[in-house]
């Protein structure tokens, strides 16, 4: 049985594997059954669950810390799960390949599905970096053993049990204390408050002028000098300059430069150029970009202009 994080990705592997008779939430065929998550089927459980009491937000019940980690089924998602489960305990269904995207959060979603399933069978491990057919083939003849990836689930688990006990505390705490709901986060908090430091210190900036003399030279190189507070000190620089006609250079400097071709994009850089270029948003960039990886498609661009980026929009 093959597990994938989208049902595009399970496509593209039945495809490849054969595996062409469609089902509900699956496919079937050539030995196979292909089926695939829905995002996070499995979700850590909300306070309420741990404790009644946790309905009501209260600073006396902070911090709230579980013992022993609770998890449900995503409601919108229940029927798929319901479907995944029934496949991974078919007596026919004598292993797993963990297909989900080759990631810590592709490793978690098919872990938490599987824990949660009450599947007992063994786990291969698919690891692809292309969507290409060949490449395909190549993983599946090429499955490695699930354990060489536990390290990568735990890091997830930290990620996730980490990013509930700030939200979920935090959270609370700064509702009771300010009287409105209020969201912290792991990662959003700190991001805004460096944006909130960053946009301060832009309003509180106060410009500095300041003057220099820039000459151009007989040999066709250009000098410049030091920087004056006060204009009249450049103007008066400016006068001997071109009384004496002549200058004394003080210091030289001459440097060999190389650049680098630029690195290929992630997907922050990749959203920031395609706004800059394009005005997308940065949702949409991640849906045309997750759109290319399905498709098996790849896009180059190299040394794109506003203008060309326009002219050969997707």
């Amino acid at each position: 049985m093959i597990v994938a994080e989208k049902p595009s990705v399970a496509m593209a592997y039945a495809k490849v594997l054969g595996a062409t008779n469609r089902q509900d939430g699956y496919l079937e065929g050539n030995g196979y059954l292909v089926s695939w998550c829905v995002g996070h089927l499995v979700e850590l459980a909300p306070p309420n669950v741990y404790d009644a009491k946790y309905v009501k937000w209260s600073i006396a019940d902070l911090p709230i810390l579980p013992q022993k980690w609770q998890y449900l089924v995503s409601a919108s998602t229940k029927k798929q799960f319901g479907i995944l489960q029934k496949l991974m305990n078919r007596p026919d269904v004598d292993s797993i390949v963990n297909s989900c995207d080759s990631g810590r959060e592709g490793e978690l979603i098919f872990r938490l599905v599987y824990q949660q399933a009450g599947c007992k069978k063994p786990v291969s491990r698919l690891w692809l970096s292309s969507m290409e057919e060949n490449a395909i083939r190549e993983g599946f003849a090429h499955l490695k053993p699930s354990t060489e990836y536990d390290a990568l689930y735990n890091a997830a688990l930290c990620r996730e049990r980490a990013d509930w006990m700030v939200g979920i505390n935090a959270s609370r705490l700064f509702s009771c204390l300010y009287g409105q709901p209020l969201a912290v986060g792991r990662v959003m908090t700190p991001v805004l408050a460096m944006t909130v430091v960053r946009e301060a210190a832009i309003a509180a900036f106060v410009p500095e002028k300041f003057y220099t003399v820039a000459l151009t030279l007989a040999d066709g190189g250009t000098a410049s000098s030091k920087r004056f507070a006060q204009k009249a000190d450049a103007e008066l620089l400016l006068s001997k300059c071109r009384k004496e006609g002549r200058v004394t250079v003080q210091k030289m400097e001459r440097k060999e430069k190389s650049e680098s071709p630029p690195q290929l994009y992630d997907l922050t850089a990749l959203q920031r150029d395609a706004n800059r270029l394009l005005g997308f948003t940065a949702q949409q960039t991640l849906d045309y970009a997750q759109s290319l990886y399905v498709r098996q498609l790849s896009v180059r661009i190299k040394g794109i202009s506003a203008e060309s980026a326009q002219e050969h929009s997707y």
